[in-house]
């Protein structure tokens, strides 16, 4: 055994940086070590080098954090080069956890010769607590995903303790046993019904809900994106649960891009409207919608009145322009004329966000776009999609009352085009009932708090002390 780092207060403190091989979860990781390396933390920054390239690009030019390739080992049916999810089917991504647990003795060998005080590591890796703690090395479970979705889905308590079974269809709508009392009471069927995937296991590997809880479980310490103003009453549960302290970061509030101009072209047509009266739609580069969700969507917009730029994405062996053809609605292009925009493909979303003439933001509520939206001026209705989006959905607009969920069907998720316009209309029709009007002053309320950079930056001077304290 290796013995344990003491801590030089002359010599900086040294974290390695660990994430799964999804930029969902590097990029709160390259976030993280921004801000770590900015109070003299000494970053290594783990992943695959088929990621290596795009991590330097989202961190600054000047950066002292050290990017530490790794190999992946051969695993069939795993193609060579397909090292993040977004380049593989999610059959495929099974197979990325795969290799990761076939990566202890590179990972080992790294460790010793790096020698440093932490790893943070990701929900895939469980097996780090244990191999680091045979190097005297502490560890910190960063988890990307909001203290809800932890306490609702992953906890022990979600297991049956007799049968050791995992949660049925109707248990798995309810909260796990000493849930915090708080206006998130149930999940609708087709939510549950997504979630189930965590307790199943692919490839003879465990999954999502065993690596989870043993990560957790081994530790020394949780670390979470959030913060006890927004969900202190999850975050002890949590804290519970697993019998040690959840240290906080705060949310992740994206950068200020107010040197980065909206593109002239999208400027231009925004510019054609009023103040708060357009609204954006878009659901991330890597949710597609079904044909149906499509004509609902599109039509619900259409139904409001207002003008919308909407950005649809489909599978990348898809021609766009064929697929939007079969897709819409007949005649509907020439019914919207130019109230209405449609793209496929990467936009500047923080510049369209913070334009004066967007007034809302329909979102699959993937929690970083959340926090765009929350920081600008345009209110919330959220389509979540899958997976973690639907508790972002509860927090924001149940708990936080800051947003409007779109109603849906709750065997399947269905929804139709009147769905659509009222949620768009709560939030942007002038006569505004009290719903709206609290709606609109909490999204305010938020807002501040989320700009305050003197809070966010005692978060990460405490987190340093806190670390300090470990070692």
């Amino acid at each position: 055994m290796v013995s344990p780092n003491s801590f030089d207060p002359c010599t900086p403190l040294h974290v390695v940086m660990f994430p799964f091989f999804a930029f969902g979860h590097i990029s709160p990781f390259v976030q993280l070590s921004k801000k770590l390396s900015s109070n003299g933390v000494k970053i290594s920054f783990f992943s695959a080098q088929g990621n290596v390239d795009r991590i330097k690009k989202m961190l600054d030019p000047s950066t002292t954090t050290n990017i530490v390739s790794l190999t992946l080992p051969h695993v069939d049916g795993l193609s060579p080069g397909h090292e993040s999810t977004s380049e593989l089917n999610p059959a495929s991504s099974e197979l990325l956890k795969v290799a990761l647990d076939l990566m202890q003795p590179q990972i080992r060998t790294l460790l010793i010769e790096l020698k440093p005080h932490f790893v943070i590591f990701d929900f895939a890796q469980h097996w780090i607590p244990r191999l680091a703690s045979e190097l005297g090395i502490k560890t910190v479970y960063f988890s990307v995903f909001i203290a809800m979705a932890t306490a609702f889905i992953t906890v022990p308590s979600r297991i049956n303790p007799e049968t050791n079974n995992p949660p049925t269809l109707e248990e798995m709508k309810n909260p796990p046993s000493n849930f915090p009392k708080t206006f998130v009471t149930s999940l609708k069927t087709f939510e549950a019904l997504d979630f189930l995937y965590v307790f199943k296991s692919f490839n003879g590997v465990p999954g999502v809900f065993e690596r989870v809880v043993t990560g957790l479980k081994g530790c020394s310490a949780i670390l979470a994106k959030t913060c006890n103003e927004m969900e202190g009453e999850y975050i002890k549960y949590v804290e519970s649960q697993f019998d040690k302290p959840v240290l906080l970061v705060g949310p992740v509030v994206p950068e200020p891009t107010s040197s980065v101009q909206l593109e002239d072209k999208w400027a231009k047509w925004f510019n054609q409207f009023t103040t708060s009266s357009v609204i954006f739609c878009s659901f991330g580069s890597e949710t597609f919608l079904s044909d149906d969700q499509i004509k609902e969507l599109v039509l619900g917009l259409e139904l409001t009145g207002l003008p919308f730029f909407l950005v649809l994405n489909f599978p990348a062996n898809l021609d766009v322009s064929d697929e939007l053809n079969r897709v819409l609605p007949e005649g509907f292009l020439g019914r919207i004329g130019e109230r209405g925009l449609i793209h496929s493909g990467w936009v500047q979303q923080q510049q369209i966000l913070a334009h004066k003439n967007v007034g809302c933001y329909v979102c699959h509520g993937g929690f970083s776009s959340v926090m765009e939206a929350l920081v600008n001026d345009c209110q919330l209705v959220m389509l979540p999609q899958k997976g973690d989006q639907f508790v972002n959905a509860k927090l924001v607009c149940q708990d936080l009352k800051a947003g409007v969920e779109v109603n849906r069907r709750d065997e399947d998720g269905y929804f139709n085009k009147e769905d659509i316009s009222e949620a768009v209309g709560i939030v942007m029709l002038e006569g505004a009932n009290d719903c709206s009007k609290s709606i609109k002053e909490n999204h305010r309320k938020w807002k501040d708090f989320l700009m305050d950079k003197n809070t966010h930056n005692k978060f990460i001077q405490d987190l340093v002390k806190d670390l300090k304290a470990m070692v």
